[in-house]
């Protein structure tokens, strides 16, 4: 082969492999609890069965403080050993949408806190959102408002992570060892 040919090769397979890795988002939402997701397990999401669009999802998993990982800049807890494993090994494919931002927040153009209680996942990602009137709003045009804050994202993702308070939410999580 000749060399040509072999850098040619070289950076086939280096695009190959940079372009399936999960990007690197901005800052983490974290609140005042000090770990992402207001210290709900993202693993457990995916085994939870959703509720229909329109009804109330089923409460989010506590995490346990003494089962962690680092991601992102940003401490997540884990209600198992295995659970935080799964999220170690793909962590883009865990860790909530717009770093833990409200999903039609970041379609209107800012970063307001997710509330773990409010979730989605679409095709195989995790959303959240910030308030019921606001789950209502997304749900009226999910691929739509998905599209338009995979637009928006690009352009606000650098902006700090938001410091406000997810309202009307209180967390129980993570668990005391």
């Amino acid at each position: 082969m000749t060399r040509f040919a072999l850098a040619i090769a070289a950076a086939a397979t280096a695009f190959t492999v940079l372009n399936s890795l999960p990007a690197r988002a901005g800052d983490q939402y974290v609140d005042s609890t000090g770990f992402a997701v207001s210290g709900h397990d993202v693993v457990a999401y995916f085994d939870l069965e959703q509720a229909p669009v329109g009804q109330a999802q089923p409460a989010a998993v506590p995490g346990r403080a003494d089962i962690t990982a680092e991601w992102n800049g940003a401490t997540f807890a884990f209600a198992s050993e295995a659970n935080r494993d799964r999220f170690v090994a793909s962590p883009g494919q865990y860790a909530p949408q717009y770093d833990g931002h409200c999903a039609y927040g970041v379609s209107k153009g800012g970063k307001v806190p997710g509330n773990p209680n409010l979730w989605r996942i679409v095709d195989g990602k995790l959303f959240l959102n910030i308030t019921e009137t606001v789950v209502g709003f997304w749900e009226e045009d999910i691929p739509g408002n998905i599209s338009t804050a995979e637009g928006n994202w690009p352009g606000i993702e650098a902006a700090p992570a938001s410091e406000n308070p997810i309202p009307n939410y209180s967390s129980d999580a993570p668990v005391a060892d």
